[in-house]
């Protein structure tokens, strides 16, 4: 009897046990037209794999009220200080919106992975990082101003790719299953209206409650905090199964996807000369994907939820890499020292 069974195109759960009692071979002989239990779960998943519909409502929610939080952080100004370094901002916005998604395509190629794995892989790719990023920035001693204006600035642009990059993928990766995910017009609204919207929201209640939103920065930064991470565990545990049957095929991707991404951070915008604490900030901005993100919209917009398998092995990985990412960058001399303009 095989240890697993496959649920989706690269998607494997444990096996269950035959628990058919006598008669059953009949009953299926006699009506040999039902759809097998692979089918069903294709691409919609009819059988939940991580949760129910209150961890589906609640996704999206939690993500709301992040991005939110996000909002109350920003100003318009952190839009248009990208004046102020537009070297680090150019660099580190080509990797992000570039070199990365190639990156992670070449590993998704390199390990084979095929169907909604591969697609939840890129949809992590095309997923910036967010308030987390902006965390390990300071930890590190990065230039957490670029950060915020980095997160800014990914924030919009993600509304935009992500979209497309998802689409691409869709039709790469799934071939004649592809139409079944709906139009793709009606993906992009619902991806603006969890990433955009409530930044936007959260902006304007900065912009006309700033005592308020000034005294909630520091709660609102520690409660996003906790929210990404209890997503992450929610969904993790929610798809337990799901996780261990299909780690061992993902976690090397994921973990190398992390490391790599870091790097890219760091070292491309070191050979542009930018500072060494802008090329932090870079790092941490670049190579921390938003795995909630990946997750809602993979949940939330998509229906899939094996789509977003790959994010939640990621989101349990990350914490490693970029912690010692972190570590090892704050204890570099360099990064105590006040950049010099670009």
């Amino acid at each position: 009897m095989p240890r697993h069974r496959r649920v989706a195109r690269g998607v494997y759960v444990p096996a269950r046990p035959d628990r058919r009692v006598p008669g059953t071979e009949q009953r299926r002989a006699v009506n040999p037209s039902r759809p097998t239990h692979a089918a069903t779960l294709a691409l919609t998943t009819q059988e939940p794999m991580m949760g129910s519909s209150v961890f589906a409502v609640f996704l999206p929610i939690a993500l709301g009220l992040v991005m939110l939080g996000l909002g109350l952080t920003l100003t318009i100004t952190d839009f248009t200080s990208v004046v102020r370094y537009p070297k680090a901002v150019v660099v580190a916005v080509v990797c992000q919106m570039v070199l990365l998604p190639l990156i992670c395509l070449g590993l998704v190629l390199i390990f084979g992975l095929t169907g909604v794995q591969a697609v939840g892989m890129m949809l992590l790719v095309a997923s910036p990082g967010g308030t987390s990023a902006n965390l390990f920035s300071h930890l590190a001693g990065g230039d957490v101003a670029l950060n915020v204006t980095l997160t800014a600035i990914n924030s919009v642009l993600a509304v935009f790719t992500l979209p497309v990059v998802l689409g691409l993928s869709i039709s790469g990766f799934l071939g004649g299953e592809a139409a079944s995910v709906g139009p793709q017009f009606g993906k992009f609204v619902q991806v603006f209206a969890i990433v955009l919207v409530p930044v936007v929201i959260g902006m304007w209640v900065r912009h006309r409650f700033t005592g308020w939103a000034d005294r909630m920065h520091k709660p609102v930064k520690i409660g996003s905090a906790i929210v990404l991470v209890l997503v992450i565990f929610a969904a993790a545990v929610q798809a337990f199964d799901v996780i261990v049957a299909n780690f061992a095929r993902l976690g090397p991707v994921a973990l190398l996807l992390s490391v790599l991404s870091l790097t890219v951070g760091y070292y491309v915008p070191r050979l542009f000369r930018v500072t060494v604490r802008q090329s932090i900030a870079a790092a941490m901005e670049i190579g921390i994907h938003n795995a909630t993100l990946a997750i809602a919209v993979a949940v939330s917009v998509m229906s899939n939820e094996a789509m977003a398998v790959p994010a939640a092995v990621y989101g349990a990985l990350m914490m490693f890499p970029a912690g010692a990412a972190a570590y090892m960058l704050s204890r570099r001399p360099q990064a105590a020292v006040s950049p010099a303009a670009v």
